[in-house]
């Protein structure tokens, strides 16, 4: 029988309420027992978590594996590696794929790889349409049948109404999700930057945050209408998250995630590294964040920081933060979307968008959230592990006797620097390469198993 015990380690349970000393023992794969000074049985591994925190293993919705079809980007081995080196045990792998995941025997195929070659679990998320088109719907009931456990046309955004109407009747049918990449494509048009003072001022077509917010709200009457849960993606904007508040005040059953560079960065940024730091980028500056050797610096017009939806304005910036605080916008994430070096090495209208982030979202979490003591410890990490748990219905996010053996073990205070050549990921198209960060996981368990910790090359799960 496999077994570990984490020893003298601070256990943070958001699902409990418990934080505090104990050991953690893994029988199996499955937590056997918590509590201090646990005794040790025959032939147990033990890691000492003396000084760091233990919490339930983190969970990321939003993740793209780029596997099928666009295996230069990152696959499956890759892709896990960078979610262990994240703290990440379980990902949700998005559907926008080459084919798009919109049946039974794509949703299978990447069961069979992610079994073989992936060093954290995968779950996976199908498409609401076919093709991710929009114009007809995917098999729903067959996905679920599969195994997916949300539908999304992430990437995409389904522009039809009744169509998605009849999506989300199909989804709480089968007790789904309906996750949605908030784009009305007639605000929108060809915009790439966030629309205002710096798209106006660099030249820069716009992309208005009412392209986001009208999808929000369009969300948020469709749910009513419907009951299906949806959940929206990425938010960015500031009218979204009060769209967003003022719906659950009233029971609606809509939710939404935060992603970091959202609410750690601005559109100044693309105006280069000195009218960022100047400006918006003060606030940071003022938390001690620098780089490898001084300040961050980067050019104007960087590809690297061109994602969808784009960095918004400084008070975007703030409506997030104030949203994720107040418990408003539930759930953290990545949006990890890798592309290779030659892709974004062009003019910025032809750089595709994303970035980036498995492996250092709950760095810039921890510093701009609890370190700024927006929220508690604790608060953060259940926005890691229990709400995203509980909106997938997994039994994951969760430290207790019988729950599964994924955990995740942080040091919220080491200081270090991300680096693209430590990166597991097969991309580097990320915008805080050469930051000074502060706290990060130190060690991933996933079924019992040591899939990486900071000291280790990372070990890869077998069948």
């Amino acid at each position: 029988m496999n077994s570990l015990l984490l020893e003298g380690g601070r256990v943070v349970d958001p699902s409990s309420g418990f934080d505090g000393p104990a050991d953690v023992l893994i029988q199996d794969g499955i937590i056997a027992g918590i509590g201090p000074r646990l005794a040790k049985p025959a032939g147990v591994e033990v890691y000492s978590a003396a000084g760091k925190v233990v919490c339930p293993g983190f969970i990321d919705l939003h993740v793209h594996l780029r596997e099928p079809g666009q295996t230069t980007k990152e696959n499956l081995s890759t892709g896990t590696a960078a979610a262990a080196r994240g703290g990440f045990s379980t990902v949700v792998c998005m559907p926008n794929t080459s084919p798009a995941i919109d049946n039974a025997g794509t949703v299978a195929l990447i069961q069979d790889r992610a079994r073989h070659q992936g060093q954290v679990h995968v779950l996976i998320a199908g498409a609401i349409t076919r093709q991710i088109a929009g114009e007809e719907l995917a098999p729903i009931g067959g996905l679920k049948a599969a195994g997916v456990v949300a539908i999304t046309d992430d990437g995409h955004c389904v522009q039809n109404n009744e169509l998605m109407r009849r999506a989300c009747e199909y989804a709480r049918m089968f007790g789904l999700p309906v996750f949605d990449h908030c784009q009305d494509y007639n605000l929108v048009t060809d915009g790439v930057m966030h629309e205002g003072y710096w798209s106006t001022a660099l030249g820069l077509r716009g992309w208005p945050s009412a392209g986001e917010e009208v999808i929000v709200a369009r969300n948020i009457l469709l749910s009513e209408l419907t009951g299906a849960h949806i959940h929206c993606q990425h938010l960015s904007a500031k009218g979204s998250v009060d769209l967003l508040r003022e719906a659950k005040k009233r029971g609606v059953r809509v939710s939404g995630e935060a992603c970091p560079h959202h609410f750690t960065l601005t559109d100044a940024a693309l105006a280069g590294s000195e009218k960022f730091w100047e400006g918006d980028g003060a606030i940071l500056a003022q938390a001690g964040v620098t780089g490898e050797n001084g300040r961050p610096e980067w050019p104007p017009y960087d590809t690297l920081f061109k994602m969808n939806p784009p960095l918004r304005s400084a008070v975007d910036r703030e409506a997030i933060l104030a949203g994720l605080a107040d418990g408003t916008i539930e759930i953290l994430c990545s949006d990890h979307a890798p592309h290779c070096n030659y892709e974004k090495e062009v003019e910025f209208d032809l750089a595709p968008f994303g970035i980036t982030g498995l492996e250092t979202e709950v760095a810039l979490s921890l510093m701009q959230l609890v370190h700024t003591h927006r929220l508690s410890l604790a608060d953060m990490i259940a926005k890691f592990t229990l709400h995203p748990a509980r909106l997938l219905g997994i039994p994951q996010g969760k430290l207790a006797v019988g729950a599964p053996g994924d955990v995740t073990v942080l040091d919220p205070d080491l200081p270090w620097i991300y680096r693209r050549e430590d990166s597991a990921s097969k991309s580097q198209n990320t915008p805080f390469a050469g930051w000074r960060l502060k706290g990060r996981a130190v060690a991933t368990i996933v079924a019992g198993r040591m899939a990486w910790r900071l000291d280790r090359e990372p070990a890869r799960i077998g069948t």
